[in-house]
């Protein structure tokens, strides 16, 4: 029996923006949800995925544009799976995000709100990023208008970025606005090289090839990291002399690079961090500097890749920190300096907002599940002279126990910054029977946010809330939630 055919709706108007930067608009008594529009767009929809209350369709015609959409500035707009709302002025992504937050956190949450602050803007939209990927492909992504039956051999060869929604799919990338230079002209030179010597590019479905993956690392003190990924064609006889070849001559182009590494990764994923990588050429690391703090980064380590806007970031966290600890009665002593309080930094990743808070905090505790991350935070701690800092590695949920904080002392501030995917509930149940004074509450994705939040709305009350905009003309953002014990 033949599926019944999904409709095409004709002479859609989009209302909103909904959760995932998708449109909405209301169309026989459920909602549709449509990628790539925005609100005030008339198009013709056609559905393709019906549920019991939505539908889920893609634009199949725009008959009538907003009248506030801008032209993308990026010529690979729509395939590239990055900057989908490039179509969008800032100032309404801005408040798009906003609205999100607030979205989330009642519908969710239900929780009870103070005004929601406006997002906190990007100083820069483009070039914001100081690290990018990419990938060598041995068949790039056949473009509308070319015949791949036509196409030579070297011209199929790409090197960029994954088609959104397809794992083996590269979109050959000619400029990237992200990240500022030398970022492009290192690409496209390698890109070059290799063709003009027959190096081999990655076959993704095949798993073979010589040529991988780059990372390109820019930093604000003007610091370039390069690492190139050498696919297993990489351990074969004689290959050692073209990769030597190969780095030499983009050393010899690119003097900039202060750090130039390479791996090779014969399996068959892309992630390196159980892989060694090998300084070729140059410094041990990149360095970014957070007012008088300095954080050593290397080829595997983290760091927010929107440096300026990290800053930013932590600063408000830092100033509510700084109010919650003028706000506790226990710290106005009798005479002399006031004690400062013991901070919990959980998910600490490579220690940033830990040793951010250090200057405000009689002790520090950063706990993180990557051991190398929490390898990086020491160096961090040490670079940088700070010794009442303490970082640990390992499971939250396995860490953080009563016996945890009976041993290294009970938390008068606690910030949380998890991964996409919220906390544990044994997390949130610790914590409530730690009773910290206050928490701030960093999450990358307001859904389980408000989730998490709804768990400690019982004994907390959430007093200021702030959007912040990592990451420009994407549907991304990042929220801060402070909160105080009733």
């Amino acid at each position: 029996m033949s599926r019944k055919p999904k409709p095409l709706l004709e002479g859609v108007r989009m209302e909103s923006v909904a959760a995932e930067g998708n449109s909405l608009a209301h169309v026989n008594g459920k909602v549709l949800f449509v990628s790539q529009t925005m609100p005030g767009d008339l198009v013709d929809v056609q559905v393709n995925k019906v549920r019991k209350g939505y539908m889920e369709g893609y634009v199949v015609r725009m008959i009538e544009p907003s009248p506030d959409r801008i032209p993308p500035f990026c010529r690979h707009f729509g395939l590239c799976g990055g900057c989908s709302w490039q179509f969008m002025p800032y100032e309404q992504q801005l408040a798009f995000k906003r609205q999100q937050v607030v979205d989330q956190l009642v519908r969710i949450g239900h929780l009870t709100l103070p005004e929601v602050r406006p997002t906190l803007g990007s100083e820069h939209i483009t070039e914001y990023r100081n690290k990018l990927e990419f990938t060598f492909s041995r068949r790039r992504w056949v473009l509308t208008g070319e015949d791949p039956e036509t196409l030579t051999d070297e011209q199929r060869l790409g090197l960029g970025v994954h088609v959104a929604g397809f794992f083996d799919k590269v979109l050959d990338i000619e400029h990237c606005h992200l990240q500022a230079e030398p970022s492009n002209a290192i690409r496209l030179f390698i890109k070059q090289y290799a063709i003009e010597h027959g190096l081999t590019f990655f076959d993704l479905r095949e798993q073979k090839g010589f040529l991988r993956n780059l990372t390109v690392r820019t930093t604000s003190t003007g610091e370039v990291m390069l690492l190139v990924a050498f696919g297993p064609e990489a351990l074969e006889k004689g290959a050692k002399k073209q990769m030597e070849a190969l780095l030499d001559a983009v050393a010899a182009r690119f003097p900039e690079i202060t750090s130039l590494y390479y791996a090779i990764n014969p399996k068959c994923n892309d992630a390196l961090g159980d892989l060694p990588c090998t300084l070729y050429a140059g410094n041990e690391a990149v360095y970014e500097q957070m007012e008088n703090l300095r954080f050593k980064i290397g080829p595997k380590s983290f760091y927010q890749t929107n440096s300026a806007q990290a800053y930013r970031l932590y600063s408000v966290v830092r100033d509510r920190v700084r109010e919650a600890i003028a706000s506790l009665q226990m710290y106005n002593i009798e005479a002399g300096e006031a004690q400062k309080p013991v901070i919990y930094d959980l998910y600490t990743g490579t220690g940033t907002i830990a040793l951010f808070l250090s200057s405000l905090a009689d002790k520090v505790i950063g706990i993180e599940y990557v051991p190398e991350a929490i390898a990086d935070a020491k160096v961090n701690a040490a670079e940088n002279g700070i010794t009442h800092a303490e970082f640990v590695a390992g499971d939250m949920k396995d860490i953080l126990t009563s016996d945890f904080i009976a041993a290294h002392g009970r938390p008068d501030i606690v910030v949380l910054d998890p991964p996409r995917a919220g906390i544990h509930p044994e997390v949130a149940q610790v914590l409530l029977e730690a009773a910290p004074q206050h928490m701030a509450y960093v999450s990358c994705n307001p859904a389980t946010q408000a989730r998490d939040l709804a768990l400690f709305a019982p004994d907390y009350e959430i007093d200021f809330v702030q959007p912040v905009d990592m990451f420009p003309h994407t549907t991304h953002v990042e929220n801060v939630v402070s909160l105080h014990r009733k």
